[in-house]
């Protein structure tokens, strides 16, 4: 038994046919429409709107980022003032520093340098009224060197 070809047998009507539709030669071709495509929508809005999602994610994203660094500032404590503050510093070059830290109503000059940190003096406490908050109410960072060296 011979086995039958797989290839398909083309008829030479069904190629006329075909020919005649593609160069549109048959009767009824002109009435053969495609389906109306509908207008694309104003691009305008769309991209106003996409623009604005975007502007509005990425100011939620720095306003996360900005409440991570400083949620320490935003946070109440209990209505407390924070007892430990630096109330001055000064650079002295490279990486040594002088710092005027103040507790409660203690004062410290501290010096800190690659090798560590160093208490260098006890400083006059601070009057009740005058506790240190933010620094500024501390006094002047020269007048307090100025009294430290006059009493060495």
């Amino acid at each position: 038994m011979k086995p039958r070809p797989i290839a398909p047998r083309f008829c030479p009507r069904l190629v006329l046919l075909a020919g005649c539709l593609g160069a549109g030669l048959c009767r009824g071709a002109e009435t053969i429409n495609a389906p109306a495509v509908p207008a694309l929508p104003d691009v305008g809005p769309s991209v106003l709107r996409v623009f604005g999602a975007l502007v509005l994610v990425i100011g939620i994203f720095l306003g996360g980022v900005w409440l991570y660094r400083n949620w320490q500032r935003l946070a109440l404590q209990n209505g407390r003032r924070p007892k430990l503050n630096i109330l001055e510093t000064r650079p002295l070059g490279g990486r040594q520093a002088l710092y005027v830290v103040g507790y409660e109503q203690g004062r410290f000059l501290i010096a800190s340098s690659p090798a560590g940190v160093t208490l260098l003096s006890h400083l006059p406490e601070a009057a009740a009224d005058e506790a240190p908050t933010d620094g500024k109410n501390a006094p002047a960072f020269p007048l307090l060197l100025a009294k430290l060296l006059k009493a060495k």
